[in-house]
């Protein structure tokens, strides 16, 4: 038989996992079948970023995402963002992961899902957005030094495209109208795109719905049962 781990113990394992995670909860499924994780802060690409950063690890997101579409006892995963955004491929490797999990899956943006963040809010089975919660939209950029600024420019606007082509194929909102958002003038100080509020992002067709965390449980159960009853035999009438 194996020892039992005593409290001091089961304390220490959350501690370990919060300081390599940033989050006391992975992908077990012992207590429940939902498995939530958050994105928040910046969203860390192949450059590590200054300690004092809140950020959100690829390395780490992609591998939870990968042990919760494997374990069986998983049947759904629910998605927190509150996010500035961050390293532009890093965030479309987590969003590319989300959209193509088997298991449902419901994003929940609260606060805001900046930049990136967009196409990984939207890259869920079911999106929710906070009334009080935004979602900037705008084109790529970068700093530092740029060598051959032609082909650097080519890079980018391909880059965008990629960006483009995620959001407009995974939600409900139009290529011209998200290319609209994302060059206007005046809406953002020293720069161009626009802030989105909750209620916007759902007119606009970005969003699925406003609504917290209580209403994306709902969706993702239901969305589970839906899973459930095709696999056991199709749709009953």
């Amino acid at each position: 038989m194996q020892p039992v781990p005593t409290e001091d113990q089961k304390n220490q394992s959350v501690t370990d996992t919060i300081q390599q995670l940033g989050q006391t909860g992975v992908p077990t499924g012992g207590e429940s079948n939902i498995f939530g994780m958050t994105i928040i802060g910046q969203i860390e690409g192949h450059i590590v970023l200054p300690p004092q950063n809140k950020t959100t690890k690829y390395e780490h997101i992609i591998p939870q995402l990968v042990a919760a579409e494997q374990n069986p006892r998983i049947e759904g995963l629910l998605i927190i963002l509150n996010t500035v955004g961050g390293d532009v491929e890093a965030g479309l490797a987590i969003a590319e992961m989300i959209a193509s999990l088997t298991k449902p899956t419901v994003t929940v943006v609260v606060g805001g899902g900046h930049s990136i963040g967009v196409p990984i809010a939207v890259a869920s089975s079911y999106s929710f957005i906070a009334e009080s919660a935004t979602m900037t939209i705008h084109p790529i950029r970068m700093s530092g030094l740029v060598i051959g600024v032609p082909q650097t420019f080519e890079y980018m606007e391909k880059m965008q495209e990629r960006v483009v082509r995620f959001v407009t194929s995974h939600s409900n909102i139009s290529e011209e109208q998200f290319k609209d958002l994302m060059f206007k003038t005046g809406e953002l100080n020293r720069d161009i795109g626009t802030a989105v509020s909750g209620s916007d992002a759902v007119k606009y067709g970005l969003m699925n719905e406003v609504g917290g965390i209580g209403q994306a449980l709902a969706t993702l159960n239901r969305l589970i049962g839906e899973r459930k009853s095709i696999h056991t035999g199709g749709i009953t009438q």
